[in-house]
């Protein structure tokens, strides 16, 4: 066995160039060759499963090549299956007759030699073409015949490794490890020295210009690995994939020595985006989804140089947010300051404030989601907005002290405007700055309705002291208040409309409060049926006009007539049981309504007993206990004083 005892001489340690000639030229000669061959010599053919020779039609003198022949025609696979059979013969020869020609085993040595650097060098060539190459058929053809013919190759050196193995002798070569080290080395090549930025990148500072210019180098290549180079390969091999990682590993290298530095706002910025956005956006292309599996490939920067990076870009992010928000509210404060009137459009006061506060947010959590790749994080720019708001809360006090009303009304479209995206565009802001901003919201709002909403009382004052009294009851003094009502909510006309249904539904609210709270007083004694019947009349009557007048103008609030009527049914009922069933059902839909109120109310009706109030408050205590608290009942009775 003395080839197995010898192998060393056979390991295939270097190659040597053919004489006087560069690997370049080589190449470009044998692409030269292909170009002229005939369609069925040795490897022409790059149309099988990875290169197999196409069937040499027999002739009558068969002139075979030697090796330095096909080594010089680039015809790869048949120059090693020369050597594998040679070696085989050699082993055949120990194996008969115990002896070894050293010369033999010399020259096998030099010829692997030869045939490793002929590899390596078309390996180095695969993407020696661009895609704008890849209508020159000549060129293709050349390129994938000697790439076809060098992947059989080293396919077939791979299986007499296995073969060698099972003779128990040492591996000459690693030939998948030469395959893949001249694919890296390639790889590596081009990375370093990618393709030139177009003219519009000029701008760019020279790190965005290096990373752009690698990211355009890895996609370019990775389509010509598609559309070109995988025809060259056996399925199995997943050469696709394979190169993606090349280019992933060597294209990550290289971010993090750039990342490893102090890098501007702006540099930063673009590292992330390529990182998070264009380089996932490169394997989305249909060509490369179909072959690359791009989740396998991980990130191009680990965690420990991302979180620096987009902790850096978030500060930036937040300060501009928070900048850009003071100047829109300084710009606002100046026209405030100024005596200037709000403006108006289609008739209504309304203010550009929350309108510009909404895109800049809204641009910018969508910009920092791209560059972080991560919604959470975005979010977290908009911690800003809730100190916004206190600022603007304390603006407006301002506002109303100074009794400016246009900009007051102007307010109420920017609370709208606001609470709308805040409730639905949930993915511009994390809960705990939702639920702040809301409940700053309503107290400017509040703060805006009472500033309009109390000197209206005060003029309806009059009309209201008439209700429940024996005046109203004879002669239904609510005539006036309507009357009233009707003109004070025609000031609010120029109110912008989202504001104006919440004014007035919170007017049409207070009035009916205003309208119990004096039927409670227990001004007029109702004492008897005739007299009950009337007033029920009176109130179911009031509420339907209340209501007609309220919806009219914009209220949404149906339920507060609702309860007038349920009101008026008590004072219409005379049956005690009947009493207790409806009294029941009021504290069922209104469970904060108190023992106070039905006492009150009990009590206009002079012909109830103190025993009856006592049996009907007892229904009410049971249904309150068994009603749970709160639920989706609207408040109204606990608003309603009883003295």
């Amino acid at each position: 066995m003395r080839v197995c005892q010898n192998s060393d001489s056979l390991k295939l340690n270097s190659f040597l160039t053919p004489k006087g000639r560069s690997p370049g030229e080589w190449i470009r000669g044998t692409f030269q060759r292909f170009r002229g061959s005939s369609p069925h010599s040795g490897d022409s053919s790059p149309s099988s499963t990875y290169g197999q020779d196409s069937p040499v039609e027999e002739e009558t003198t068969e002139v075979i090549p030697t090796f330095d022949e096909l080594l010089e025609a680039g015809r790869l696979s048949e120059a090693s299956q020369q050597l594998i059979d040679r070696e085989n013969d050699l082993f055949q020869e120990v194996t008969e007759e115990g002896s070894l020609q050293q010369p033999s085993v010399d020259r096998l040595a030099e010829d692997r030699r030869a045939l490793e650097k002929h590899l390596t060098e078309t390996l180095q060539q695969s993407l020696s073409l661009s895609l704008e190459d890849i209508h020159n058929e000549a060129a293709v053809h050349a390129l994938t015949t000697a790439l076809t013919s060098a992947v059989k190759a080293v396919h077939q050196e791979e299986e007499q490794t296995l073969l060698r193995e099972q003779r128990g002798c040492k591996a000459l070569s690693c030939w998948k490890k030469l395959h893949d080290s001249s694919l890296l080395s390639l790889v590596e090549r081009r990375m370093e020295n990618p393709l030139e930025s177009p003219v519009s990148q000029a701008e760019q500072s020279s790190i965005q210009t290096d990373i752009y210019s690698m990211g355009r180098q890895l996609k370019q290549d990775l389509l010509f690995v598609v559309i070109v180079v995988k025809s060259c390969y056996p399925p199995q091999s997943n050469i696709c994939q394979f190169y993606a990682s090349l280019y992933h590993q060597t294209f990550s290298a290289r971010l993090r020595k750039i990342a490893d530095f102090g890098l501007e706002d702006k540099d930063a910025t673009f590292l992330l985006r390529w990182v998070n956005e264009y380089y996932p956006g490169i394997f989305q292309k249909p060509e490369l989804s179909s072959e690359i599996d791009s989740a396998a490939l991980g990130k191009l920067l680990p965690k420990e140089l991302l979180e620096p990076l987009e902790e850096q870009y978030l500060s930036k992010q937040k300060t501009d947010l928070s900048d850009y928000m003071n100047q829109v509210l300084q710009l606002e404060d100046r026209k405030w300051a100024s005596g200037e009137e709000a403006k108006r459009e289609d008739g209504c006061y309304t203010s550009p404030l929350a309108y510009d506060i909404i895109q800049g947010i809204n641009g910018m959590v969508k910009a920092a989601e791209k560059v972080t790749g991560n919604r959470q994080k975005a979010q977290t720019i908009t911690h800003q907005l809730p100190g916004f708001m206190t600022k603007y809360k304390h603006l407006q006090s301002v506002l109303q002290v100074n009794n400016q009303i246009s900009h007051i009304k102007a307010s109420l479209c920017c609370v709208e405007q606001f609470r709308d995206v805040l409730l639905g565009e949930n993915h511009l802001f994390p809960h705990e700055v939702k639920e702040e901003c809301l409940g700053l919201l309503m107290d400017i709002e509040q703060s805006a309705h009472s500033c309009l909403l109390i000197p209206i009382h005060k003029i309806l004052k009059p009309q209201y002291k008439k209700l429940g009294t024996t005046d109203w009851l004879r002669k239904n003094g609510f005539e006036k208040l309507w009357r009233s009502l009707e003109v004070e909510l025609l000031k609010f006309q120029d109110v912008p409309h989202l504001g104006r249904q919440e004014l007035i539904g919170r007017l049409h609210q207070e009035v009916t409060e205003e309208y119990v709270r004096r039927l409670l007083r227990r001004d007029v004694k109702l004492k008897d049926r005739e007299q009950q019947q009337r007033a029920y009349t009176i109130v179911t009557q009031n509420a339907e006009s209340l209501n007609t007048l309220f919806s009219r103008m914009g209220s949404k609030q149906d339920w507060l007539k609702e309860i007038l009527i349920k009101i008026a049914e008590v004072l219409r009922l005379q049956d005690v049981p009947a009493l207790q069933m409806h009294i029941a059902s009021l504290g069922s839909a209104h469970p904060d309504i108190s023992e106070k109120h039905v006492v009150a109310l009990l009590k206009l009706k002079t012909n109830i007993s103190k025993m009856d109030r006592k049996k009907i408050i007892t229904t009410l205590s049971d249904t309150l206990k068994e009603t749970r608290a709160g639920g989706d009942a609207r408040l109204f009775f606990s608003k309603v004083e009883i003295r």
